[in-house]
Order: structure tokens, then sequence, then C-alpha cells
């Protein structure tokens, strides 16, 4: 058990799991669904984007207006209907490499592991559920509309340090994500930033981007002792 626990932060999408474009899938039904038009999202957005953002976006983009609030709202739950089915479905999802193995060597060496996403909560646990990974986070932050990663990051270290019941120092926290845009977050809020490259940028991008650390795979040890 570790003398100093940490409070490690993990971001899903091409961090923890690939859905092989389950969200995706559920975003064009959404869309279908509610518009009569199956917008493909990957035409628009970015890896690392907050879904309020990608809906946002994507509607703008189709639709040539950007949507009130209870449209995006609307937009987001009729993606979540279709998500279970569209995961469920999809013959590309997988457990990244080393997860399941680094998540249960970090919990039971006593740290506090949560969820940072720009899912909200709704489909991050759709998503792991399928890997059999919600077991390992007791708590998580989530996008909602508005709220940026760095906030999503902010929120959670008060999660963290609230469960602990103190302060931890911003070394002691860490933001496992694969984008640079997880990158800028984690220093943002002052955390270190821990890049993994099995999303869509390769370890010589993610330390270009600035990266504290960047691991091929979390089948590799997470640097815990700096």
């Amino acid at each position: 058990m570790a003398e100093t626990p940490r409070i490690i932060l993990f971001d899903i999408d091409g961090t923890l799991v690939t859905t092989g474009g389950a969200g995706a899938v559920a975003w064009r039904q959404a869309f279908e669904d509610l518009y009569g038009i199956p917008a493909d999202i990957g035409q628009f957005t970015d890896a690392g984007m907050t879904d309020p953002d990608v809906g946002a976006k994507t509607f703008e983009a189709v639709l040539h207006r950007k949507p009130t609030a209870r449209e995006l709202a609307q937009l987001i739950q009729r993606r979540l209907e279709h998500l279970p089915e569209a995961i469920a479905d999809s013959k590309g999802y997988r457990v990244l490499p080393g997860v399941t193995e680094r998540l249960r060597q970090l919990s039971r060496d006593g740290h506090l592991l949560g969820i940072i996403t720009g899912n909200g909560d709704g489909a991050a646990a759709v998503k792991l559920a399928r890997g059999d990974l919600n077991r390992w986070f007791t708590f998580g932050a989530y996008a909602t509309a508005g709220v940026d990663r760095p906030g999503i990051v902010r929120r959670a270290v008060e999660r963290g340090e609230a469960m602990l019941g103190c302060d931890v120092p911003n070394h002691d926290i860490f933001v496992v994500g694969d984008t640079p845009l997880d990158i800028q977050a984690a220093h943002a809020v002052d955390c270190t930033a821990v890049a993994v490259a099995t999303g869509h940028y390769d370890a010589a991008a993610l330390r270009e981007a600035g990266a504290d650390h960047v691991l091929e795979t979390l089948e590799e040890e997470l640097p815990l002792s700096s």
C-alpha cells in the first residue's frame, strides 16, 4: 500500500477503451431521428472534444444554425438512448492494452481513481460497462454544456479531495489521457499530465504537446514517484 495516496484521473475514449466508432453511430442515429439527417461527427469534430461541443458543432454544420440549449439537450439525450445498442453491436470495441491490470494495481496500491471525460455521465458508464471497468472508479467528473475540459478536471479534483478528506498536493494528482486537450486541461489545473499513445496521437505528438510523461500503453507503470 502506497504511503502517499495519489488521485489519478482517467480519460475514457482512446485511454481506457476504444468503442470502434459506436459513439459516432449513436450520434448519427440521433440526428436521423430528430432531423432526418444522418450526420457524421467525424467530418466536423476532433478527438478530445466534449459531447456538448461535438453535438453543437455537428448541429451547426448540418443545420446551418446554432442549436438552442433545449435542442442540444434533446440531441444528447437521444444519442444516449442509442448508445447501449451501438456499444453492444460494435465489433471494434476493446479495452486498451494493460488497462484492466493497471487499474487493479493502482486501486490495490491505495490510490484514488476517478474519471474525467468529455462524455456525459450516462455515456461514460455505458462505454465502461462492456469492458467491466466501472468497478475501479468511485467518482468522476463529466461533460455538461458550458463546462470545458479544465473545468471537468477541476471538478474531479474537488470531488477526489472531498473523498480523501484533505487537500492533495498538485504533484500528487495525475491526469491520464490520450490527446493534447487532456494535457492542456491537466496543466490548466496544475496537475501532472500523463499521456498514453493509444488514441489518435503518437508519442512524439504528445511530447510536443507538453505532456509531463508519455507512455506507449498502460502496460507501462505510471510515473508516480515524481
